[in-house]
């Protein structure tokens, strides 16, 4: 029986609107299905230094 590789890849998602107010960026780590999601993941995530809920951006 032949090994199925995991499509699913473990990625960071960053804060985008930290840094413009100069505060430290959240960062978060997820999983995405590389097949289906090629793009850049885009999520709305809670920013404890902001205490708000910010868009936070797939890094590389």
């Amino acid at each position: 029986m032949a090994k199925k590789k995991g499509a699913r890849q473990t990625i960071t998602v960053e804060c985008t609107e930290a840094k413009k107010e100069g505060k430290p960026a959240s960062r978060y780590t997820t999983s995405k299905n590389k097949q289906n999601t090629p793009d850049r993941l885009e999520v709305k995530k809670y920013n404890p230094f902001l205490r708000r809920h910010t868009v936070h951006k797939e890094t590389r």
